[in-house]
């Protein structure tokens, strides 16, 4: 066998095919792999509102790439590669596949920086930049008026978010505020659910950074002691405040967009994310 086919052979094993219940064992340990702290359940709240495919190589998944559609938006998330195959190509192929459902939309996607120059390949383009902290959260106090929502304030609290930031995403907020928390200020709302290692707040919508600024500080109240994660888009200007929480900047991703749609020009602003694969 020649050297040339040698190199190439794996490749020409591989079969991209739809994400199935079948693959999430295989997605989760991919995601270990990279170091990424999400759990089965994190996984499935990410499909529940997402289309995927995955990569094969025999009985292995090697590789996987999802697409959430929101509206006009398109977010695209979970995409990993098994690290023996990388620099093969097999990350466009994932992209070039879960990209075709997302045809005529707004694409949106945090990339990594080992992802980024292949989604610049593909005609993404650098708008912002997020903020990841997490730690151990410290009781604080909100300096504004804080209280409980439910599941019946979605509607409402969906079309804040979809003043803020386009994305129709009534059903993802739905299945969060189920699973968690849902809290209410005067002109701004956020979320707190289980994810990862502890907890996470996100979304946070809000009139201004003081709304946004007490609908944390209540979140962190609620979680204080334990672990607490949250994403910021840079330009929400909230990092200082939130390491004044005990909350440490630790990383986080560049937000890319393709194709993009009306700038959104809303009374809202999105303050923190729900994650960084669904905005």
């Amino acid at each position: 066998m020649s050297e040339a086919h040698a190199q190439t052979q794996p490749e020409e094993r591989l079969e991209i095919r739809p994400f199935g219940p079948e693959h999430m064992a295989a997605a989760l340990t991919l995601s270990r792999q990279v170091g990424w702290p999400h759990r089965k359940e994190d996984w499935e709240l990410a499909m529940a509102v997402s289309d995927g495919v995955v990569a094969t190589q025999g009985d292995r998944v090697v590789g996987t790439a999802c697409c959430s559609r929101f509206g006009a938006v398109t977010f695209y998330n979970m995409i990993i590669v098994d690290a023996a195959l990388r620099g093969q190509g097999l990350g466009r192929r994932l992209m070039e596949a879960v990209m075709e459902p997302g045809a005529g939309s707004e694409m949106r996607l945090t990339a990594t920086r080992e992802g980024l120059p292949l989604y610049e390949k593909l005609g993404f383009a650098a708008t912002h930049e997020i903020l990841q902290h997490q730690g151990i959260a410290r009781t604080t106090s909100p300096d504004l008026p804080v209280r409980d929502g439910s599941v019946a304030d979605i509607g409402r609290l969906a079309e804040m978010d979809r003043n803020a930031s386009g994305l129709e995403r009534r059903d993802l907020l739905e299945r969060i505020a189920v699973q968690g928390q849902v809290l209410l200020a005067d002109g701004g709302f956020a979320l707190v659910r289980e994810f990862g290692r502890g907890h996470v707040i996100g979304p946070v919508v809000a009139e201004d950074a003081a709304v946004a600024r007490a609908l944390i500080a209540e979140g962190a109240r609620r979680i204080a002691g334990r672990f607490l994660r949250i994403d910021l888009p840079e330009a929400a200007g909230l990092s200082e405040f939130v390491e004044s929480l005990v909350l440490e900047h630790v990383g986080g991703g560049t937000a890319m967009v393709r194709a993009p749609g009306p700038a959104v020009d809303g009374d809202y602003q999105t303050y923190a994310l729900v994650s960084q694969a669904l905005g």
